[in-house]
């Protein structure tokens, strides 16, 4: 994996062939310093934007891509810093470039989204063959498939050349005492190479056990840092065994993180995440 900065200030929205991860932020939620933990994923021509919080459309507009550019989303949980940004990347794609963008989305969470996200500012937008509009007058819908074998419930869906497996994640609330009576929240492998946690309290036994199934090149963590509420703590990252520390990059992270970069050297991570760059995957 090698890293490189972007050309020009622009992201391109192709590559070589390679896969790529770019970050358009790696702040957690109440950051004022850095932009919301959302990721393009790139190989060749095909796409996906994981999460599209409240500053993700303009942080895309900085960076030369219109939000009706994205052809594919994916959304991992219904935290504003993640779906803020969502409802004007679906009006936009309606009544300015007048085409759907496909979501990634299971029957479950598509549920969730719509009612208790988007459907106040879609809904009553016009009335289609005489009814309200509904999810799928926005979206074309790609339903992740179910995996058995593996340690969590988890769903895999191709696009284009792109993998990705979405597993469930113990985020909140701070009383769930796993993923299966969390929220519906959803972390990542990508290509069978990558595990990108997504939001997260600590959960020991996340990374071991997708660890043991998969041969893990990198893996992009949830941090903070104190101990409690709905994210995994420094303290409880450190845990990991060396070997997993040594590819793990921490990301979600608050504006005070340059505090503890000597910290998070010592205890053998690869780093933070740093926004606006890409991660090369050969």
């Amino acid at each position: 994996m090698t890293t490189r900065e972007l050309k020009r200030k622009k992201i391109d929205l192709h590559t070589d062939g390679r896969l790529s991860i770019v970050f358009l932020g790696c702040g957690a939620a109440f950051a004022k310093t850095l932009n919301q933990n959302n990721i393009l994923i790139i190989k060749g021509d095909d796409h996906v934007l994981v999460d599209c919080g409240t500053k993700t459309p303009r942080v895309l507009f900085d960076h030369g891509v219109p939000i009706s550019a994205v052809e594919t989303f994916l959304i991992t949980h219904s935290h504003a810093d993640h779906v803020g940004g969502l409802e004007e990347a679906m009006l936009t794609a309606r009544y300015v470039a007048r085409k759907k963008p496909t979501v990634v989305i299971t029957p479950e969470y598509e549920q969730v989204l719509w009612t208790e996200s988007l459907r106040g500012g879609a809904e009553h937008n016009e009335r289609s063959n005489g009814k309200e509009l509904r999810f799928r007058d926005f979206w074309n819908v790609v339903r992740p498939r179910k995996v058995r074998g593996l340690p969590r419930d988890t769903r895999t869906a191709t696009i284009g050349s792109i993998d990705v497996k979405i597993f469930r994640t113990r985020h909140y609330p701070q009383q769930a005492t796993s993923w299966t009576d969390s929220q519906i929240s959803y972390g990542l492998i990508i290509d069978d190479r990558i595990l990108f946690t997504g939001d997260t309290q600590f959960d020991g036994d996340l990374v071991p056990g997708f660890g043991a199934k998969f041969d893990l090149e990198t893996i992009f963590h949830d941090v903070q840092f104190f101990t409690g509420g709905i994210h995994a703590s420094l303290d409880e990252v450190a845990s990991l065994p060396a070997a997993e520390r040594k590819r793990t990059y921490l990301m979600h992270y608050p504006d005070s993180y340059k505090d503890h970069v000597s910290a998070v050297d010592d205890l053998g991570f690869r780093g933070f995440a740093r926004e606006l760059v890409y991660y090369d995957f050969a």
